[in-house]
């Protein structure tokens, strides 16, 4: 225990005394999210967005027409919830019972109305309401930039470290000394949650005073999300690291793996129409869990029962992850 703790904070002054570094953890992703927020702020008011459910049978009414996009959803809760949010103008039934759903608090659901009752296929349309609060792009975005930030700093913030510890030969001396992997990568893994989870409400506290966005679930739930997602990214950035002594080859990796967690994960947007073997390949990718996770809690007030799939994955990913980093790693290059 008295080695853990000695490695945990070695690494942890470290860091500290790295500024430009720190600094960097903490200006980046407010920056981001002000820029977001700037630049998204306006909506584009000419296009409606419609779903469809089953997405198997595409609807006849509002079809061919340039100014709607059609999309299908396999998934009528995924719908519903996009409707609450305003994030769709309308949902319309194609499994034969005819009926629509719309948010009556939102002001472009009846002109689409409006084009149904005009319909002169014969079919007889029946609406549904569904009342929600309106979720603004920079609400729904917040989750994923802080996931993000959290997975560029796991996996370089530990990967790409004991990379360089092993290029510079610190490695090699502290195998020498009665430390064993285990406590040397527990003692690295622990100290960059510690430095993350700080950074992490730092940016969430200053970001909702500028910008209010919307927190209706529990925050501490949030936490425990922000805790198992961040382990879960930095077993995976250990796997990196567990051999490699060439920074150049490490930083080529790590880059490989940050790129489709940020094209598929859902950070900047959603897969809502895109091919079904995107969302194929997203589930399993660690940031798609901490990303939808978070995303339900802060957006739907959703307890751990509703996030429960996507933590068990974490978990489950973690074990793995951890269990590769331990039997890979080598104090020497060779």
């Amino acid at each position: 225990m008295k080695q853990l703790l000695n490695l945990f904070l070695a690494r942890t002054k470290e860091y500290y005394r790295d500024r430009g570094s720190l600094s960097w953890s903490f200006i980046m992703p407010p920056l981001i999210i002000a820029a977001v927020a700037l630049a998204f702020s306006r909506e584009d008011p000419t296009l409606f967005k419609v779903g469809y459910y089953p997405a198997e049978t595409p609807p006849a009414v509002l079809a061919d027409k340039g100014y709607l996009q059609l999309l299908p959803y396999s998934d009528e809760l995924k719908a519903r919830q996009r409707i609450e949010h305003h994030q769709l103008d309308l949902l319309l039934y194609t499994d034969g019972s005819n009926h629509y759903l719309y948010n009556p608090t939102s002001v472009r659901a009846q002109p689409l109305r409006d084009l149904i009752a005009s319909d002169t296929s014969g079919a007889n349309w029946s609406a549904e309401t569904l009342a929600g609060r309106k979720v603004r792009y920079v609400d729904w975005v917040i989750p994923g930039i802080l996931a993000m930030n959290l997975m560029f700093s796991g996996l370089f913030g530990v990967g790409y470290v004991i990379v360089r510890y092993r290029k510079n030969g610190v490695l090699k001396r502290l195998q020498a000394a009665p430390v064993s992997p285990l406590t040397f990568l527990s003692a690295q893994l622990l100290s960059r949650l510690l430095i993350m989870l700080m950074v992490s409400v730092m940016v969430y506290l200053v970001s909702d005073w500028f910008l209010n966005f919307l927190m209706l679930g529990s925050y501490w739930l949030l936490l425990l999300i922000a805790v198992l997602g961040n382990i879960c990214i930095l077993s995976l950035g250990l796997i990196i690291a567990s051999r490699l002594a060439n920074e150049e080859l490490a930083n080529g990796l790590l880059n490989f793996l940050t790129f489709p967690m940020l094209l598929l994960s859902e950070v900047w947007f959603s897969l809502d129409g895109a091919p079904h073997w995107m969302s194929v390949v997203a589930e399993v990718l660690p940031l798609t869990h901490i990303v939808q996770a978070a995303r339900s809690v802060m957006l739907d007030g959703a307890g751990i029962n509703e996030v429960g799939y996507h933590l068990l994955v974490l978990a489950a990913m973690t074990a793995v992850f951890l269990l590769l980093a331990a039997k890979l790693f080598r104090w020497r290059a060779d």
